[in-house]
Formats: C-alpha cells, sequence, structure tokens
C-alpha cells in the first residue's frame, strides 16, 4: 500500500470526521467468523471509514472491506479462515498500521488524521483529481489547426474537447490517479512539463493513443495535461469527497485475483458474467466468468474455493499484433449456463458469400453485406459442462450481446454502424449452420409511416414522403425490454465513423429495434436524441454508452458526460419520426446529473466520472428496490445506484486498491432464503493498464480483480 508512508504523520488542527458523541454504543457482537470492533481517531470514533481485511493466505489474494458506523464499529463478516492483515482507510486519515488478526478475534482500530491535506487527497478517488484539469476556454473553439490556435479544426466546440477527452483518455484506464497526476521526476518549467507529457503518451508505443492526442492537437493538449501536473505539483489540490453515509455503510465489497497465467503474467480481462440476466438464480453460488481478451481465454473465479481456471477459445484470426487471438470481448451467460462473448473468428476479409449480394439467404437477399462495419467479430459460445466451444459466424459487426425473452433464447448483438444482427441460439444448437440462423435488420426509420421498411435514403439526401431514411453510427451497449423483447442501443457515433471513430455523436441517442413476425421485411427502427439547446456549446448531455431495460419498459441509459438518462417512450406524443432525426420525442426524457466533480473553469452539469455501461436491477439483488439502474463510476472507483422513488444516488466505494475501474456489472442470487448474504452485484477491476492501479508504477502489470458488492440492513449485520 503506497499510503502507508502517510500513517505517521503528526495530527492536524481541525475537527475530523467522526461521532464522539457516540463513543458510548455497545461493542458489536458477531460470530466465530467475523472480526468485529471499533475505529477510534484522534476526537472519537471514527464514522464512515473503511476496515479492510486482506489476505494472501488462500489460493488466490483476497481481501473484504466495510464501513463503521455512526458510533466507529465495523463488522467483518463471514471471513474465510486465513490470516488477515486488517487497517482502516477514510477521507481525512492515514491509512492505519495494519494489525494481524484472525476471523472471530475482537479487534479494535486507532487511526490518525492525515499529517496535511496533500496527505489526506492521496486516497481520493481518480475523479476528483481530474476536476483539476482545465480546458481550453470556450473563446478558442473551434479550432483552427498548427498554423492557428493549436487546437484541430475537428474540435468544434469545447463540447467535441471534453467529448473527446473523456471518451479516449478514460477507455482504457483511469485518470486522475497517482500515476497519470504525476510527471516523474517533476519540470520546472511549462514548455518542459508540455513536452514530457508528448514523451510520455508517445513513448508507450499504443498507435491509438497517438491518433488521439493528434486529434485535440497534440501540443495544445500536452500542454493542458502540463498545466494540470504542475499546478498538482504546486500544492493545488482537489475538492474533499463526501464520506459513505447512511445506506452507503451497509456494503461489504470483497475482492479476488483473478486472471493469471500459469506464469505468473496478470492478463486483462475486459468483463465479466456471473448468470443469464433474465434468471438471477442460475448458476447460483458458482463460477463467476470473464473473458481475457488478448489472451484468447474465458477465465473463471469459484468464490467458494478461492480457485481460478482458464479456457483458450480457439481462433483462425492471423493478423497484426493479436493474430491467434479470438479477442474476446464481452461475457454473457444463456439459460444453459454456457458462456457466449464476441470473438474474432476469423479475418475481417473472410466475408461468407452467403452475407453478400447474390446471396439466397434472407437477409443478405434484403440488404446484404460485403463486409462488417464496425467492430469486424464474431461470435463464440462455451460450454463449461462438456468444456467445449462453438464458433458462430456472422456477416455483421459483433461488440456486445444480450439475450432475448423468445423461444428461440435470441442472442442479439451491437458492433455494427449499418445493422442490428442476431443469433436464433435454438436454431444454431440444432442445426449448426451459421448462415441458417443469423439474421439482422438495416438501421431504416419508418419515416414514410407506413409501417415497414421501404425504398430508403441515406441522412443528408433529398428524401420523398413516400421514401425511409437510413441513418448509420456504432451502436455500443444494448439491453432487452422484459414487456415487448424489443432492443435498445446506445447511438455511440454519428455514421462518419465506426467503432474508434472520432466522430461525436453529440448529444448521441438510442435506437430501438423490433424484428416484427416476419423479418427483415418487418424489422421496425426507431431513433431516440435527448432534448438539447440548439448551440452547440450548450449541449450538456453526451457519450451515451450504454442502455439497459427494467421489467416496467422504462430505458436507463450511461452517458459518459456524467449524466443517467431515463426514457419512458409510452409518454411520447408520436413514435411516428417523420423527420427522421430521432427528436420527435423530448417529453419522453429525463436527464439526471450524476453526483461528482466538473473540470476547472467548465460550469455547467456532467461531471469527470464516466459511466461505462448501465445495468438495471430488475430483480433486487441488491436489495435498493426492483428496477434501480447502477452505473460504475469508472474513473470514481464505485458501483453508483440511482433510486428513482427517491430521486436520489447511492455511491458504493471499492476503496482498495485505488483504480477500481468497472465497465459492466451484473447480479446473482446464491439463496433467495439466506437474506443479503444470498446475493451480491459483481463487476470486474479491469483496466487496461493494470500497472496505473493502487501499488503499480505505470508499467509493470498487476492482476486483476473479480469484485462482489452485498449490501446488508446495517453497518454490523453479520
Amino acid at each position: 500500500m503506497w499510503s502507508l508512508c502517510l500513517m505517521l504523520g503528526a495530527l492536524v488542527v481541525g475537527a475530523p470526521y467522526s461521532d464522539a458523541g457516540s463513543a458510548q454504543e455497545a461493542a458489536p457482537a458477531f460470530d466465530a467468523d467475523d472480526i468485529g470492533g471499533t475505529v477510534h481517531g484522534g476526537a472519537g470514533p471514527e464514522a464512515g471509514v473503511w476496515v479492510i481485511a486482506e489476505t494472501t493466505d488462500l489460493p488466490v489474494a483476497f481481501s473484504r472491506m466495510v464501513v463503521t458506523d455512526d458510533a466507529g464499529r465495523y463488522l467483518l463478516p463471514d471471513l474465510p479462515a486465513a490470516n488477515y492483515r486488517v487497517w482502516v482507510r477514510g477521507y481525512g486519515l492515514a491509512d492505519s498500521q495494519p494489525v494481524a488478526a484472525r476471523p472471530g478475534q475482537a479487534l479494535d482500530l486507532r487511526v490518525q488524521a492525515a499529517a496535511s491535506a496533500a496527505a489526506a487527497a492521496q486516497v481520493y478517488p481518480a475523479n476528483y483529481w481530474f476536476a483539476l484539469v482545465q480546458p481550453p476556454a470556450l473563446t478558442e473553439f473551434p479550432g483552427t489547426g498548427s498554423d492557428g490556435n493549436g487546437i484541430e479544426p475537428l474540435m468544434q466546440s469545447r463540447t467535441d474537447w471534453i467529448y473527446h477527452m473523456k471518451e479516449n483518455c478514460l477507455f482504457c484506464h483511469q485518470f486522475g490517479t497517482a500515476v497519470t497526476r504525476t510527471l516523474v521526476p517533476p519540470r520546472a518549467g511549462h514548455d518542459e512539463a508540455t513536452d514530457a507529457w508528448l514523451q510520455r503518451v508517445f513513448s508507450v508505443g499504443d498507435d491509438s493513443m497517438t491518433a488521439f492526442m493528434g486529434m485535440f492537437g497534440a501540443r495544445r493538449a500536452a500542454s493542458m495535461y502540463a498545466d494540470w501536473t504542475s499546478r498538482i505539483a504546486a500544492g493545488e489540490l482537489p475538492t474533499v469527497p463526501p464520506r459513505p453515509a447512511g445506506v452507503e455503510r451497509n456494503v461489504v465489497v470483497s475482492t479476488w485475483d483473478w486472471a493469471v497465467a500459469a506464469d505468473g503474467t496478470p492478463q486483462f480481462v475486459h468483463d465479466e458474467i456471473t448468470t443469464d440476466q433474465r434468471n438471477p438464480h442460475l448458476n447460483a453460488g458458482g463460477r463467476v466468468y470473464g473473458v481475457a481478451q488478448h489472451a484468447s481465454k474465458v477465465v473463471w473465479l469459484d468464490p467458494r474455493t478461492h480457485t481460478t481456471g482458464e479456457r483458450v477459445l480457439p481462433t483462425k484470426f492471423s493478423l497484426g499484433a493479436l493474430a491467434g487471438s479470438a479477442q474476446p470481448h464481452n461475457p454473457m451467460m444463456d439459460a444453459q449456463g454456457r458462456i457466449w462473448s464476441t470473438t474474432f473468428n476469423r479475418n475481417p476479409e473472410d466475408q461468407p458469400d452467403w452475407c453478400k449480394e447474390g446471396s439466397q439467404q434472407p437477409f443478405a437477399r434484403f440488404f446484404p453485406l460485403d463486409a462488417a462495419i464496425g467492430r469486424p467479430s464474431q461470435v463464440s459460445v462455451f460450454d463449461p459442462a462438456t468444456d467445449t466451444t462453438r464458433e458462430i459466424d456472422t456477416c455483421f459487426g459483433t461488440h456486445h450481446l444480450q439475450f432475448g425473452y423468445d423461444d428461440g433464447q435470441t442472442l442479439y448483438l451491437s458492433g455494427d454502424s449499418r445493422v442490428m444482427g442476431w443469433v436464433d441460439t435454438r436454431k444454431f444448437d440444432a442445426t449448426g449452420d451459421s448462415a441458417a440462423s443469423v439474421g439482422w435488420c438495416p438501421m431504416v426509420i419508418d419515416t414514410s409511416g407506413d409501417g415497414r421498411i421501404g425504398e430508403s435514403v441515406a441522412r443528408g439526401e433529398a428524401r420523398l414522403p413516400t421514401q425511409d431514411q437510413r441513418f448509420e453510427g456504432f451502436l455500443y451497449g444494448m439491453g432487452v425490454n422484459p414487456r415487448d423483447d424489443s432492443v435498445w442501443y446506445a447511438w455511440y457515433t454519428d455514421g462518419r465513423g465506426g467503432y474508434g471513430s472520432p466522430f461525436f455523436a453529440i448529444p448521441g441517442g438510442i435506437v430501438r429495434m423490433e424484428r416484427g413476425t416476419d423479418a427483415p421485411a418487418t424489422c421496425h427502427v426507431e431513433l431516440f436524441v435527448p432534448p438539447v439547446d440548439s448551440k452547440r456549446e450548450r449541449i450538456e448531455v453526451f457519450n451515451p454508452r450504454g442502455v439497459d431495460v427494467g421489467s416496467d419498459g422504462i430505458a436507463w441509459v450511461a452517458f459518459g458526460s456524467g449524466h443517467l438518462g431515463r426514457f419512458d417512450r409510452s409518454r411520447c406524443h408520436t413514435v411516428h419520426d417523420a423527420a427522421g432525426d430521432g427528436r420527435h420525442c423530448p417529453e419522453g426524457w429525463e436527464i439526471i446529473e450524476i453526483p461528482g466533480p466538473q473540470f476547472k473553469g467548465v460550469d455547467r452539469s456532467g461531471s469527470t466520472d464516466w459511466h461505462y455501461l448501465v445495468w438495471v436491477d430488475e430483480f433486487n439483488v441488491l436489495g435498493l428496490g426492483h428496477n434501480v439502474p447502477i452505473v460504475p463510476g469508472t474513473n470514481s472507483d464505485s458501483l453508483i445506484a440511482y433510486l428513482p422513488q427517491e430521486k436520489r444516488f447511492v455511491t458504493l466505494r471499492v476503496p482498495y486498491p485505488l483504480g477500481f475501474y468497472a465497465r459492466g456489472l451484473d447480479g446473482r442470487i446464491d439463496d433467495e432464503k439466506a437474506g443479503w448474504k444470498g446475493r451480491a452485484l459483481w463487476a470486474n477491476y479491469g483496466s487496461f493498464a493494470l500497472g496505473h492501479r493502487e501499488g503499480g508504477d505505470g508499467h509493470t502489470r498487476l492482476p486483476g480483480k473479480a469484485v462482489s458488492v452485498q449490501l446488508r440492513p446495517d453497518p454490523l449485520a453479520h
């Protein structure tokens, strides 16, 4: 723990976070597999601080974390038998000296105030430090290029700049961590610091980082970051985050290292899955599965035995640095407990003839696909029961995936810029025939209003009243409506490019697709764009990344701008989009700002947090209610739940190690009768940059983690 160097600091004058008036509360009762006690600070018991127990005695490194109650009491429940290091972390404090302990032990802990405000800030989430970045002023846009103000003309507004800074700088790792906010050694002058930032980015050898920096205007962006790190080195500090309060203190966070190869090399896991998202009782108590993207593996953790395993996914992909890797992306579990993921089974140019013009495959005959546009991957399925894999070819790009509620157990997929595709998994199980099992709907809006896809024209072309409107754009996170089996997608780019496109969907939107009874003829597609001010700079909501739909039919949207969108299609005065621009139902939208600090000098809603996807707790797995949307605080070490009835957020922080980077999440019920102990949310701690988290040097890869989050009825429940 790099922050343990703070623990010997002198007490500072001022009021620590504590509730000395509760000091007479009784010590917590606990069982033989618990550790409990009280945390004491200089002014009495410390409320709302984390107590962390970690061990390496089990087959994999394990930790469990809880929060103290109003009287500073804590209880670490149901610990596996092992020797633990137990210590305290809290805002305003120095990390306490770790104490050796075993389950069944009463353990009071002492903690000191941090030696200084700067020392205290070392454990703040990354987004608080990222908020010290000051983007260029409004007057610097649009950019005038290298011969002008150094900002590329692609950046038409500060909204474009902030979108790009968040989307493409947070896409792989947090920003604001100790590694990113520090230049070593510090540079004395601004020009030297700017040069150091350019060297930092370009020396990584990542072509995408170099390209993204160039889209800003590389030197102007480096100057912005140099100003940021220089101000921090000179002593500028972020605002103080609030300690956990109320129900946030009821959390139990557990982590296990996973996806470490036999030779000890940590492997990057993109995401995890624990159950069928339509049935959270499936795979009760079983393995947690993930996909090691670059290593071409399905990996797993057995949380009962604290053991891990892996299975290589075969591929014929043979291009570039990832030749031989299927690059599995986003796993999903079906009703049989099989693990489906989007994978590169072949090279993109080997598009099957049955996808193309002249094919008699029904969907190719209707809308041929000579190539996949977007992420040109396909689909694989791994069956843990038989330890076998199968590959399914697709004509369209694939990225995220969700199962529908129909008899065909349809697997819907995003990942293409022109069509929305699917696999009829029951048909594939019966026939093994990809061509007979896949289908797709083109992205065509029924602007004519005749109820079918007719002759269509591209956006920007003159359109007759009898014609429909084609549109494009990379579709990202997705969800399926349990009520009507409609599929909802985040409209991620504006159509001028596919996956990784620099062309921003500002504000972006969501797409709804129904196959109808006789697809592709009955495909019905709708686009909904959130209401925004007509002046581009006043667009505050942008970067839709994920959509999920609850059992009430409400679609929830995670926006990278720092907002949560709620869309209720039943409120629309009309769903006929005659203009084909998605702006026909502003009344369906509610935009909710997610708590967190904003960039320095930016005076509008939003934050420096980033929300990769969204998951709706349809079955009340966490215990906050049915149909509660939960977004990962991808830059804030957290999972953030929104309570629609109360219109408030609950932030569940993962305090250690700093750098918790979650994409998606899911929830599983292991034992309905066991209360909170029988259910948990699961997420993956999986930054691309595994050396960026606490304890890392920015280069050496550290293990990722499977993360369990549970919510007790009170902070001492056991």
